[in-house]
């Protein structure tokens, strides 16, 4: 039997382009209001959400892996559920077992570099265009997890212990991430300035979701966790439906 860690298959990341990052940031927000919703206003709590959303993420990852292609709508699916528990993990470290962000941020820093170089180290590269083993792609998913991670971190560090509030922060991250797109139109590294922006859309959607949803009291728009999250899912299920349509029309064509 070959190696499924070795045995080359198509590239299991979409191309990066515009409606990639919108998707991101997009299934960011969900992941910030969804969690949120679930926990609080469904009524679950931490413990029960944590338990829902990671056996989601088991069954979404296990069929991404499963499969020896990009297929648009189980890539996103899993993507947004990661959000979600990437959220989760931040949240417990710090309001269930008070930890500071702080030092929350600091570790999965120091988590994320450790991957990156384990990453590395096996496979001399950490470019997304170059997932085409099963062991790269377990890698991905995990740098993908502790950047939603960090990024929430960061993202509640910035806003709520340094006080920049939801709209400065949207605006602070914003900036933030045309930076890196000028940083890459002026020719910096690729594969650094995604894996940066990776990690900036995580407090930027973060931001934008608890702008939108939060009560008007607490500096946001008053939209609610529900409408936000419901608004947000359906934009993404239409550019994924576009993406899955380009994609097929591609196969098509060829």
């Amino acid at each position: 039997m070959p190696d499924a860690h070795v045995t080359p298959m198509q590239n299991k990341v979409p191309e990066v382009t515009a409606a990639f990052w919108t998707i991101k940031i997009l299934s960011t927000t969900v992941g910030e209001t969804g969690a949120d919703y679930l926990a609080v206003h469904v009524g679950f709590g931490t413990t029960i959400t944590i338990a829902i959303t990671l056996s989601l993420l088991a069954a979404s990852l296990i069929t991404q892996l499963s499969k020896r292609t990009y297929v648009p709508w189980i890539y996103w699916l899993t993507v947004v559920l990661v959000s979600v528990v990437g959220t989760q993990l931040t949240d417990v470290l710090s309001d269930g077992l008070g930890v500071s962000l702080y030092i929350s941020t600091a570790v999965f820093t120091l988590l994320l570099c450790g991957v990156f170089a384990t990453w590395y180290r096996k496979e001399r590269t950490l470019s997304i265009n170059t997932i085409v083993t099963r062991r790269r792609e377990l890698f991905y998913w995990i740098a993908i997890l502790v950047t939603f991670a960090l990024g929430t971190a960061a993202g509640d560090l910035a806003t709520e212990a340094i006080g920049l509030g939801f709209s400065l922060g949207v605006v602070v991250f914003g900036i933030l991430l045309l930076l890196m797109g000028c940083a890459a139109y002026l020719g910096a590294n690729h594969v650094l300035i995604f894996w940066l922006a990776y990690i900036l859309t995580r407090p930027f959607g973060a931001s934008l979701g608890d702008l939108l949803s939060q009560a008007r009291d607490y500096g946001g728009l008053g939209m609610g966790t529900v409408m936000t999250s419901v608004v947000f899912l359906a934009v993404i299920v239409v550019l994924v439906g576009i993406y899955a349509s380009a994609r097929t029309r591609q196969g098509q064509a060829t």
